[in-house]
């Protein structure tokens, strides 16, 4: 009974949030819906439809928001807490796939330089962000930078969808993404890649190992299972889980303070559930214009006028570990990324001690990194017939060759 009325509390004030915010307006035209294939349902709704609009409590003074006492049932909102492994049932996780696609996310022979791998954008020792972004996207192939941010893999198996446009279902399908991105690893097709593995021997006995019975196991779609299957248990548990599941004195009197000043600014509209977001899509700049908005998000997938500048919604865990922030990593520093966040999405200025309430809150989000679980493993030899390191143009003259 206890946790029906914590439920009721929490659900009442998301109300009134809502209301508040002018709930009773018309929706927007519906933008369209994330890939068919989504993980397990989640706490978090998967509509797309953006949140209602927000206006300042006191626009002009920045002063700090009314406080909401913290109230244990406030919790409910982000149940159930994160899981060992996100289970799919399109695609089981098993020992064989989980050690073949560690061996994978590290393995620099499937870019055409040989100098990139799953891990150099998604350091998994880092966060899973890119340590090494000084221009806010991850170098690729040849220098090339991309035009949006890394965002961090930890955790990403339980989204609503992957990238920040949501154009992959789901975590299998997004690894087979940067292998071919020219910007990234910039391999010219899947063949390529199924090429190169066949004539590392070690990835033939392992692709055996993983996919039993099948007669070719070695193929892309098997690449992406194998590195969804390791992906899959890079969830990373906290102090914030043992808070949700019961243990009130997980979090000290500030952070959870800044849970409610976190709930009363509005943030839980989109942040929310399990990964306190990563289950919807919104306007970037959805109050007041974002600022040298040009990357047009979602349209670009569906082409869809409702989806222009709507991104996925991210994950706040691990937030105070995986900057920069924003799709595009413009801003770097928590602080004013919650600020920005505040005035642009909800159209609201907070003070700076609601401001640093919330980023203490935040800060209580970081989860373990799971480090024996992501060790590098020893990568099997190349065979006499593997590949070295290519350009486009020496690739494209190799292709020549062959078919002459």
């Amino acid at each position: 009974m206890a946790m029906i009325r914590y439920r009721a509390t929490c659900l009442g004030l998301v109300l009134s949030l809502l209301v508040g915010c002018g709930g009773s307006e018309q929706p927007a035209p519906a933008p369209t819906p994330s890939p068919s294939e989504k993980p397990e349902p989640q706490v978090e709704s998967s509509t797309s439809t953006a949140p209602a609009k927000a206006t300042s409590a006191d626009a002009s003074g920045g002063a700090a928001q009314a406080a909401v006492a913290f109230n244990p049932g406030m919790t409910a909102m982000f149940k159930p807490t994160v899981p060992e492994v996100v289970k799919t049932d399109e695609n089981p996780v098993t020992p064989e796939k989980i050690a073949l696609g560690r061996m994978l996310y590290y393995e620099n022979r499937i870019s055409l330089g040989q100098q990139i791998s799953c891990n150099t954008c998604h350091a998994l020792d880092k966060y899973g962000i890119d340590p090494r972004e000084k221009n806010a996207t991850s170098e690729g192939h040849d220098g090339q930078f991309g035009g949006r941010n890394s965002p961090t893999v930890y955790n990403a198996a339980g989204h609503i969808a992957q990238f920040w446009d949501g154009r992959a279902a789901d975590v299998e399908e997004q690894a087979q993404g940067p292998v071919l991105n020219p910007v990234e690893m910039a391999m010219p097709d899947p063949e390529y890649v199924i090429k190169v593995l066949k004539t590392i021997p070690g990835y033939v006995e392992a692709f055996k190992k993983a996919f039993p019975g099948e007669a070719d196991p070695i193929t892309y779609d098997n690449y992406g299972k194998a590195v969804g299957a390791f992906e899959r248990k890079l969830t990373t548990p906290g102090k914030w889980d043992q808070f949700v599941n019961g243990d009130m004195g997980a979090l000290s009197d500030a952070e959870k303070q800044g849970l409610s000043t976190f709930i009363s600014t509005g943030c839980i509209t989109c942040h929310m559930g399990t990964y306190l977001g990563g289950q919807m899509y919104q306007k970037v700049g959805l109050i007041q214009p974002w600022p040298d908005q040009k990357d047009q998000g979602r349209f670009e997938v569906t082409k869809n006028e409702a989806d222009k500048m709507m991104f996925k919604v991210p994950s706040l865990r691990n937030i105070a570990k995986t900057a920069p922030y924003f799709h595009d990593g413009s801003v770097k520093d928590l602080g004013k990324a919650v600020r920005m966040m505040a005035k642009h999405q909800l159209g609201k200025e907070l003070s700076d001690a609601d401001v640093d309430s919330i980023v203490t809150f935040l800060n209580a989000l970081t989860g373990q990194i799971p480090v024996d679980y992501i060790a590098k493993p020893d990568l099997p030899a190349s065979g006499p017939d593997t590949p070295g390191p290519q350009s486009k143009v020496t690739r494209a003259a190799a292709q020549k060759d062959s078919d002459s």
